[in-house]
């Protein structure tokens, strides 16, 4: 892998993670309506659940190479079914009182809510597939971008964290309102998966 598409590799990884997607909005909803403390344990799940993904990704990469190409877009309508789903259970929350604390999120949440992120493995897979495949099929070199990548999500993950506690005040005055638009956000995320580019 040339030295030279490391730059644009960075710049892909993070662009990626810092937009709009579960995670991000994930992180940025708990804060919001939990406090710094329930969304960072939830992080720590988005995390280990980032790496993981990672992992897997360097793997299926290495043994599958580009033949992983043709199933993208069969995870793109999985991926966007999901974030409409969040989208919904969004929506549906602002109408359902936040009292029992067994609702609270945690570790697991954000576990399960990377797991089953396709725009991560998406973007995962891609990173490996675009910017590694094409110059080498050494494991070593997937294994290190892929131990790169945890790097980038998880960092945009606390940005949307952070941002929701600093504007916690606010949405516990506008609730609603804050409800709609991430779950809209959501929505736009879904159709931005499966829309023709």
């Amino acid at each position: 892998m040339p030295i030279s598409i490391i730059p644009s590799l960075i710049f892909f990884c993070y662009i990626t993670a810092i937009t709009p997607g579960p995670a991000n909005l994930c992180s940025l909803a708990t804060s919001l309506r939990y406090g710094k403390e329930p969304a960072l344990r939830q992080w720590r799940g988005l995390f280990v659940g980032f790496f993981t993904i990672s992992m897997i990704s360097v793997g299926i990469t290495y043994l599958l190479g580009t033949a992983l190409n043709q199933y993208v877009g069969y995870l793109s309508w999985v991926g966007a079914a999901y974030i409409l789903w969040m989208a919904w259970h969004i929506l549906r929350s602002s109408e359902i009182q936040s009292e029992a604390s067994a609702d609270t999120p945690c570790f697991r949440t954000g576990l399960l809510v990377q797991l089953t992120n396709v725009k991560v493995m998406v973007s995962c897979l891609t990173a490996l597939a675009s910017y590694v495949l094409p110059y080498t099929k050494s494991f070593w070199v997937l294994l290190c971008v892929g131990l790169f990548l945890p790097l980038t999500g998880p960092i945009a993950n606390l940005v949307w964290l952070f941002a929701g506690v600093s504007l916690q005040k606010l949405f516990s005055n506008h609730r609603k309102a804050v409800d709609i638009a991430m779950a809209a956000s959501l929505a736009l995320c879904a159709v931005s998966l499966i829309w023709p580019h």
